[in-house]
């Protein structure tokens, strides 16, 4: 029911915008996509029509896709966009429908992360953190919520990409055999690899703590 109530909204003006721009590869849709380094894991379906099973999937993994991007990015508007440009991919790759989520949420971690890292949507981003933080009573609190989490997501970006993307996938409720399948990990390493993520996390906001 949950993801029925997600999807109703711009979820499915999403997917129609998906399924509308996939097929003429080679055209728009491709240099979009071709922009991003998100994650090469599969092959091109070449010169045909959207996959089949694009709807379906869709249905089932658009919030989960942009509940990642959202982690990473603190704004519902980008992370869409994000999931938007995952979803593009995905149409055009011929991932097994079975790997799907762990493929959409890897590639959206990825993608935000770009987002985040290129900075080229800061000012809208932080004016968005903003307009989440209005219903706050108090104005100090406020800016000092968005300046910590405008700090926490740029230790983030500096973290090594493996790391970071294993932390948001952990982060934005992966179960560990999720995260593992997604990463191509074993189970029991990914706790140890996400403990080392939160560690270098913390020892770089301290590190730029003590510079400021």
């Amino acid at each position: 029911m949950e993801e029925d109530v997600e999807f109703v909204g711009r979820g499915a003006t999403v997917l129609a915008s998906v399924v509308a721009t996939v097929p003429p590869i080679g055209g728009r849709a491709a240099g979009r996509a071709g922009r991003k380094d998100a994650v090469a894991l599969s092959t091109p379906l070449g010169r045909k029509s959207v996959r089949a099973d694009l709807e379906q999937v869709f249905r089932a993994t658009y919030p989960r896709v942009v509940a990642v991007a959202a982690r990473v990015l603190g704004s519902r508007d980008q992370a869409e966009d994000v999931a938007q440009e995952v979803f593009l991919s995905f149409g055009r790759c011929t991932v097994p429908a079975g790997e799907a989520v762990g493929w959409l949420c890897v590639a959206a971690a990825h993608t935000a992360l770009n987002h985040l890292r290129t900075g080229r949507r800061r000012a809208s981003r932080e004016e968005a953190v903003g307009v989440g933080d209005v219903a706050s009573p108090d104005v100090a609190d406020m800016v000092v919520t968005r300046d910590e989490r405008r700090r926490v997501r740029a230790a983030l970006a500096r973290l090594p990409r493996r790391q970071a993307v294993a932390l948001v996938l952990r982060h934005s409720g992966l179960s560990y055999a999720e995260v593992a399948a997604a990463l191509d990990l074993s189970p029991g390493s990914v706790g140890t690899v996400v403990r080392r993520a939160e560690s270098a996390l913390r020892k770089e906001l301290n590190r730029h703590a003590s510079s400021d």
